[in-house]
Order: structure tokens, then C-alpha cells, then sequence
């Protein structure tokens, strides 16, 4: 009898199991969902730039007495190209970021002196670098942000004879301000990203003595005073160190 209901017990447990497994095995097989790749943009990283620059620049004579004295403004423009190196850090979204940037360049013009036309007055800027913070929002591989900081240029001024060319004056002097810009990157690997940047450098005005083999001889015993903007537009390419993608959750 005892054997009877074990032999009982264990037909009735197959046949409850029976249906059960034929309904897994005529189940489709359902893999996982694979989780979101998100791109990381925290990290040192360094590249290289090349584009645009266009300065525009105002010459006026300060006096030892009297009002300051105007003599035209004149815009100049070259190419640019230069690198950066900074670092990022990401915290969900946000992108915090510190950033220096040095470009060289020949943006140069001159201007026949409206006071003394005898004479000419010539700028030239080889020089830009820059010192800037960074706050951006990434949406995965795509980063946008603003930036602002300190500006540094370079500058040489001249006063040359209008026939000839001869220079009389010079004055060479560095020049700090500020700057803010925008740009958008986008990261095409785990390492590598590029992207296009914009700058607008405030460098105010600033009093330049001048070295002559002559006194001042547009505005005799004068110093110059020569204000100064720029705008900057580049392409850059930038390689991270220590570049990855994480899984998102």
C-alpha cells in the first residue's frame, strides 16, 4: 500500500510538471535589453585649433595737457592657429571644465594718421592666449557650453612715414583682458572629439609710450592710447587621456 501512493504521488508530480515545461520550452527566448552607452567627458585632455581672427582697433593721442585727441579706428584680420589643453569633469549632465588656449597670428593693418598725414600709424597682433573656465551641457556624445575668463595678446605699434615706410615710433607692449565665448564638440571615439568655438576678447584701452628715434611726431610729447576687441572663430580637435563610454542605467 505504502508503495502504491509513493508510485501515486510521483505520476500526479510529472503531470503537473509536464505542462509546465512545454509551455518554457514553446516559450521564444526574450534576450535582455542591452543597457545605454553614455559618453564620459571628464579628463585631461589636449588638441589643436585653426581659423579666424578679426580685431578692431581705435588710435587716439593723449596729451601731457588737454583732451584726448582722436585719430581714426581701423579693423584687421588674418588667420589663426594655435592648441589648448585643459581638464573636464562630469557630474549627470553638466560639464565643468578649465581651459588654456595660446594661437598665433599676423593679424596686421595700417592708417594714414588723420591728424598728420605725413605720418602713418601701424598695429600688429601675433599673439593671443587665453585663460578660461568652462560650464556645458552634454547630451551623450554632444557637448555644448559657455566659457569666460582672462585674454592676453601681444602687440606691436608703429609710427612710420607715409612715403617711405620709415619707422619713427615704436612701442611694444602685452595687453590683458577679458574674453567669453560659446562652442559646441562632439566626441567621435572614445578619446578623440572636435568641434567649432567662438571668442570675443574685451582688451579696453591701454597708454603706450613709444621708443623713437624722434618725439612723437604726430602729437608731439603725446603717449598713444589704442583700444582694442576681437573676435575669434576655430575648428578644434581635442584628444582625452584616459578617454571612455559607460553603461547607463
Amino acid at each position: 500500500m505504502k508503495k502504491f501512493l509513493l508510485a501515486t504521488a510521483g505520476l500526479l508530480a510529472i503531470g503537473v510538471a509536464a505542462p509546465v515545461a512545454a509551455d518554457d520550452l514553446g516559450r521564444p527566448y526574450t534576450p535582455s535589453p542591452a543597457m545605454p552607452i553614455v559618453y564620459d567627458w571628464s579628463g585631461l585632455y589636449i588638441g589643436g585649433n585653426g581659423g579666424w581672427g578679426q580685431s578692431h582697433s581705435c588710435w587716439n593721442f593723449v596729451p601731457i595737457a588737454g583732451a584726448i585727441i582722436p585719430d581714426g579706428c581701423r579693423d584687421q584680420s588674418s588667420g589663426v592657429i594655435g592648441g589648448q589643453f585643459g581638464y573636464r569633469w562630469q557630474a549627470s549632465q553638466f560639464v565643468f571644465g578649465l581651459e588654456g588656449q595660446v594661437d598665433w597670428a599676423d593679424i596686421s593693418s595700417s592708417h594714414i594718421s588723420v591728424i598728420h598725414p605725413a605720418f602713418t600709424t601701424r598695429s600688429q597682433l601675433p599673439g593671443i592666449g587665453l585663460v578660461t573656465g568652462q560650464v556645458g551641457l552634454a547630451w551623450n556624445a554632444a557637448l555644448l557650453y559657455v566659457k569666460g575668463g582672462a585674454a592676453v595678446t601681444g602687440n606691436t605699434y608703429e609710427i612710420l612715414t607715409t612715403v617711405g615706410g620709415d619707422v619713427v615710433a615704436t612701442a611694444v607692449t602685452s595687453r590683458w583682458g577679458g574674453t567669453v565665448g560659446v562652442g559646441i564638440e562632439y566626441g567621435f571615439g572614445p578619446n578623440w572629439s572636435a568641434g567649432i568655438e567662438y571668442n570675443h576678447l574685451f582688451m579696453g584701452s591701454s597708454n603706450s609710450s613709444v621708443s623713437a628715434t624722434v618725439v612723437n611726431p604726430i602729437v608731439p610729447g603725446a603717449l598713444n592710447r589704442i583700444s582694442q576687441d576681437l573676435d575669434i572663430v576655430t575648428i578644434r580637435a581635442n584628444y582625452r587621456f584616459g578617454g571612455s563610454v559607460v553603461a547607463g542605467y
